[in-house]
């Protein structure tokens, strides 16, 4: 390495000096044409400097600046030596190609238009010496063919000179042992060479008709048997189109070929047929090809030949020279199999020469070196003096810094041994444990203060070359910072002190170890509680899905037989498949109810106060097969109940309801929307026996405090629909619990707005209605869908401007709406007889009475319509709402004795008693 750097020092002063006589010929050459009269107008002088080549001067000087930022720029240097070369710029070309030799091995190209270039410039002896020099630096970067047959064809010209025949036949040897045995561009270099035998043999032939000397002959018999000597060589060696060779020295041969010979060209042919199919895969793979060439080195490896492990390496890395991992695998084989010195060296400089950003490399040549024996200024190269060596570890560390973590951070020095051996030789060697500390203290804010194995190792230098006092600030820093394994470090600690420290310092580090050692106790049981958790509510989830499985079954299973669960279980599918039960007309029959409805209504505390909802009345009878299909349902529907009373807390817990149905994870994102309230312990979302979300659920927390904060959520919109919040309370113990968020009285200071645009939103009521006060809140009403219903609930700060508002607003447009506004006076919420918890097969049904919107299905009387009678005119109620009066029956006779009321049908009919009504009639 240094003494490549020499000689490209050496080179450097004689190319200037070429190059700068080259360009005074140039020079003067331009001075003779124009001399001879050779006119040229100004406007072509013009066009000759144009544009191209001041944007081209440009460019080379913006690369030229960026390069003495950044001298590692690869393509930097590339595209410079391009322009350099297009512009003719010599002087300056073989500068900027010097200074990119220095660092980078180039590539084949680059060689070749550089030795070329050279040698159109030659013209003496001394010129050509240089282009061999050349040629010497281009053959030590890349195993390349055509570098080398450039070689020997360049060298071919000066055999003319003395000793030039036995120059051009090392080179061809030397050319041989590198490339001879590829197996697709080697045989070009073997023809050449005999070639050139061939002709040297024409040249000691004697004349046609004359006797040759004795010296002649021997010279003769000599060409001769080296052309044999390389036809034997080259047949003994597997290569493409050896055919054509063989038959070429058998026409040549004038004995024939020799049995010996026609043997080891079989056997070349039998191991160039092994070969074939991984060239092939070479030929038609595309670069960088390194799967094939991996595959390729593991055969010749197992074949066990090192010349063609070494040929077929070569080749890959001349392709792959930016993989770490096949420098790695080279140059390992080279250590362990032929230790042969310069290779191995040279293979080990070549290998950090291209990946100079990989530490093993440079690990593993440092240890080729020691290893051979090399001269210790090779080794050392900068370490003549102690400020020299701190400087090449300097150096060292700004390149990872700079270049290879800002790259390649996972090739990098990710453990800081750089740093650690510079920290080692300041204390065994310098002894400047100052400066070893100061190296540590770097080693440990780079993100190594938390490994225990960093801590000892500094430990150790401490307790080697340092103090006791510095040994135990160390330990004391490693016990607070170590977080992989603070035992040992603590036991360390520990010893040290038993054998060291005072009565003191023992008591210090017992009490500071068992302070540490309890807060990651602590912390260890936080995770491990925290993944008890996971798990359990993963076994939970499985469990739940296994019991639905398992009702869903029993389902089916029941309602095998009875066509009339069928129907029930189909219409439940589609009443679940749209899930606003209470936005769709009840148009069911009598019996048809939803079969888990009492179920569901004893599950959901809070509903009928949430929602003003009326209890369904008791059924009357109960279809076939109810019993069954009830059974089913009921077990999903008591999932929650099958809870153990020691997890439950209803007094913890809230009941959150009017759920999208499609909502995905409901339990995380439920426990991600509460735990601003309080820790959340549990979230237990209802199921179907078919595994859907049924929009409702449970959740638990750790407090009661957290269930005021969690009951101000009500109404807040979740996925597009208003989220219902009450307090969890079971109904069988409370069964006239009822929960409903705003007054049902008289509110002066409040306005009642009917006939709102569905699209009306908040903003525009709220700049509509605070013309006429201070409007402290507005609540838009929506269904349990989140649709709206054109109706809005304004509060103001007083009576005046409630009522000033009513005055203006009412009977007004908006958006082609007519507004209804009046003071809030909400209807009072009349309930009916609670339904029985559950009935008996057979039991009989009441008669649900008719509501507002008058009869429905499960209510139509089989009466004459011309025995009805209408009751008084309605009177309007409170908020434009309008209760229906009963209609009542009678025989005719206002008051008489055959009145009777649909209201009290407690008294039955006889079959007189309607024979009577109709002859009436």
């Amino acid at each position: 390495m240094a003494a490549t750097g020499n000689e490209e020092q050496t080179l450097l002063p004689d190319i200037e000096e070429e190059a700068e006589g080259m360009e005074r010929e140039m020079e003067s050459e331009e001075e003779e044409e124009e001399g001879m009269g050779v006119e040229h107008s100004e406007e072509e002088d013009e066009e000759d400097t144009s544009e191209d080549e001041r944007e081209n001067e440009a460019e080379i000087q913006r690369l030229e600046e960026q390069l003495s930022i950044n001298a590692f720029d690869y393509n930097c240097h590339v595209d410079l030596i391009k322009l350099l070369r297009q512009e003719g710029k010599l002087h300056r070309l073989r500068k900027a190609r010097q200074k990119m030799s220095e660092l980078f091995p180039l590539t084949e190209e680059i060689w070749l238009d550089w030795l070329k270039d050279e040698i159109r410039l030659t013209e003496d002896e001394s010129d050509r010496e240089k282009v061999y020099e050349l040629f010497e630096r281009a053959v030590k970067d890349y195993m390349c063919p055509e570098i080398w047959l450039e070689y020997v064809q360049y060298s071919i010209g000066g055999m003319g000179a003395q000793g030039g025949i036995e120059r051009v036949r090392s080179i061809f040897e030397r050319a041989l042992t590198a490339v001879g045995l590829h197996m697709t561009k080697g045989a070009s270099i073997w023809e050449a060479y005999r070639e050139f035998e061939i002709v040297i043999l024409s040249t000691v032939q004697p004349p046609p008709g004359s006797v040759p000397s004795q010296e002649q002959q021997e010279l003769l018999n000599a060409q001769l048997e080296r052309i044999h000597t390389l036809f034997r060589r080259q047949l003994a060696v597997p290569l493409m189109d050896m055919e054509g060779t063989y038959a070429e020295y058998s026409d040549w041969a004038d004995d024939g070929v020799p049995e010996t010979v026609t043997h080891q060209y079989r056997r070349a042919l039998q191991q160039l047929e092994k070969c074939k199919p991984f060239e092939e895969a070479l030929l038609v793979s595309e670069p960088p090809k390194l799967a094939e060439y991996q595959a390729y080195i593991d055969f010749e490896m197992k074949e066990g030949d090192p010349a063609r492990v070494q040929i077929i390496f070569e080749r890959a890395l001349a392709e792959n020279c930016l993989v770490p991992d096949l420098w790695i695998k080279y140059t390992t084989y080279l250590d362990r199999q032929l230790k042969i010195k310069d290779l191995v060296l040279s293979a080990h400089e070549r290998a950090v020469r291209n990946c100079p950003w990989t530490m093993g490399l440079w690990k593993s040549y440092l240890l080729a070196l020691e290893r051979h024996g090399a001269d210790h200024q090779t080794v050392t190269e900068w370490s003549r003096e102690l400020d020299e060596l701190r400087a090449a570890f300097a150096r060292s560390l700004d390149y990872l810094k700079q270049d290879v973590e800002e790259r390649f951070s996972e090739s990098g020095d990710l453990s800081c041994t750089i740093m650690q051996i510079w920290a080692r030789i300041e204390a065994l060697h310098c002894k400047n444990m100052q400066k070893a500390r100061e190296l540590w203290d770097s080693i440990m804010t780079k993100g190594n203060a938390k490994y225990a194995n960093m801590w000892l190792e500094y430990y150790n230098l401490e307790r080697s070359y340092g103090d006791a006092a510095h040994c135990r600030k160390a330990l004391h820093r490693a016990v607070q910072c170590t977080s992989d394994y603070p035992e040992h470090v603590c036991d360390v600690l520990l010893n040290f002190e038993r054998v060291e420290g005072s009565l003191e310092d023992w008591d210090a580090a017992v009490q500071k170890t068992e302070t540490k050692l309890n807060r990651v106790n602590e912390q260890r049981a936080r995770v491990a509680e925290k993944e008890a958790l996971q798990a359990r509510q993963e076994e939970e989830k499985a469990e739940h899905r296994r019991k639905a499985k398992a009702d869903k079954k029993a389902q089916k299973k029941s309602q095998k037989p009875n066509r009339t669960g069928d129907k029930r279980k189909a219409e439940d599918e589609y009443e679940e498949e749209w899930g606003e039960d209470a936005e769709l007309p009840s148009k069911r029959l009598r019996g048809e109810e939803d079969v888990g409805s009492t179920a569901t209504e004893e599950l959901m505390e809070t509903e009928s106060g949430l929602f003003g909802r009326r209890a369904p009345p008791p059924r009357k009878s109960e279809p076939p097969g109810f019993r069954k299909n009830q059974q089913g349902l009921s077990e999903a529907l008591r999932l929650p109940q099958d809870e153990s009373k020691e997890q439950r807390k209803d007094e913890n817990s809230v009941f959150v309801s009017n759920l999208a149905f499609n909502m995905e994870d409901p339990e995380g994102k439920l426990r991600t929307l509460f735990q601003g309230c309080g820790t959340v312990q549990q979230v237990r979302p209802v199921f179907t026996p078919k595994g859907v979300f049924r929009g409702y659920c449970y959740v638990q927390f750790e407090d009661r405090l957290a269930v005021p904060e969690a009951l101000k959520l009500d109404r807040q919109e979740v996925d597009g629909r208003p989220m219902y919040v009450s307090p969890c309370v079971d109904k069988n113990k409370n069964p006239d619990f009822k929960v409903f968020k705003y007054k049902t009285a008289m509110e002066k200071h409040k306005i009642f707005i009917s006939g709102l645009p569905y699209t009306c939103t908040k903003e525009t009521l709220e700049d509509l209605c605070k013309q006429h006060g201070t409007v402290k809140a507005i609540r838009l009403v929506t269904n349990r869908s989140g649709k709206p219903k054109g109706l809005a609930y304004v509060e103001y700060e007083n009576e005046a401007q409630a009522s000033q508002a009513v005055l203006k607003m009412d009977g007004t447009m908006l958006e082609n709406f007519t507004l209804s506004v009046a003071i809030s006076n909400p209807p009072s919420r009349k309930m009916d007889d609670k339904a029985a918890p559950s009935r008996v097969l057979g039991a009989a049904m009441p008669r649900q009475p008719q509501g507002a919107r008058g009869k429905g299905r499960t209510q139509i009387s089989l009466l004459p319509r011309s025995l009805y009678r209408q009751s008084a005119p309605d009177a309007k109620a409170e908020n434009g709402t309008v209760s229906a009066p009963h209609a009542t029956v009678t025989d005719g006779v206002d008051g008489g004795p055959g009145t009777t009321s649909l209201d009290t049908q407690t008294k039955s009919l006889s079959n007189e008693d309607f024979a009577r009504m109709l002859l009436k009639k």
